[in-house]
């Protein structure tokens, strides 16, 4: 998507700090009629904000929920500035300190790409490796234990072979992956440190 190093498959290896945690949370901005874009004169900082922003995110959560593991931010258009997207990463970062998680420094990954999308002079895609992200997996989680209990629609799925051992494993893991989530978003610079600590003693 840019320049320097931003093929998708790094932006996916800076995205994900844990093999488990590898579920995104995709934003795009703007979001506005393409009749409007003549009236609308956008900036890098407003571009930014509007990644961030609850409104447009492509997932069924809320990002001020949880903290921010890695974020990937892709900008298109034909005059944007690499020092315009670097200020107004770092004033998101510093308004928002307490969204992202302080035991992975530098952890926002931008790219600047020339050639602006179709219809639009300026764009910006966003992918954030969220915590926000394990309300999604718990109402799920929630959804399917009402249907499991009684069966429903299950008879779909044994009929063509499947066990009802297979929906209880995944029903487990699921759960695994949102106490993953849980324990990376309470984690702390500090306590990292002193687990490195402990087993450098050990």
């Amino acid at each position: 998507p840019g320049q320097l190093n931003s093929d998708l498959r790094k932006t996916a290896v800076n995205l994900v700090p844990f093999p488990r945690l590898h579920f995104f949370m995709p934003s795009y901005a703007p979001l506005s009629a393409q009749a409007t874009t003549a009236y609308r004169a956008l900036t890098v900082q407003d571009l930014t904000t509007q990644m961030f922003d609850s409104k447009n995110m492509m997932a069924a959560a809320d990002p001020r929920h949880g903290r921010y593991l890695a974020v990937a931010a892709i900008y298109r258009g034909a005059n944007i500035s690499v020092k315009d997207v670097d200020e107004a990463m770092v004033n998101v970062q510093n308004k928002n300190s307490q969204y992202f998680v302080d035991w992975i420094p530098n952890n926002v990954k931008t790219a600047v790409c020339n050639v602006p999308p179709p219809g639009t002079s300026l764009s910006g895609t966003f992918i954030g490796n969220t915590t926000a992200i394990q309300d999604l997996f718990k109402r799920i989680a929630e959804q399917f234990q009402k249907m499991f209990q009684r069966k429903a629609y299950l008879h779909w799925y044994t009929d063509e072979g499947m066990d009802e051992m297979e929906f209880t494993e995944a029903e487990s893991n699921l759960n695994d992956l949102v106490s993953e989530y849980e324990q990376y978003q309470s984690a702390t610079a500090d306590e990292e440190a002193y687990d490195e600590e402990v087993y450098a003693e050990e």
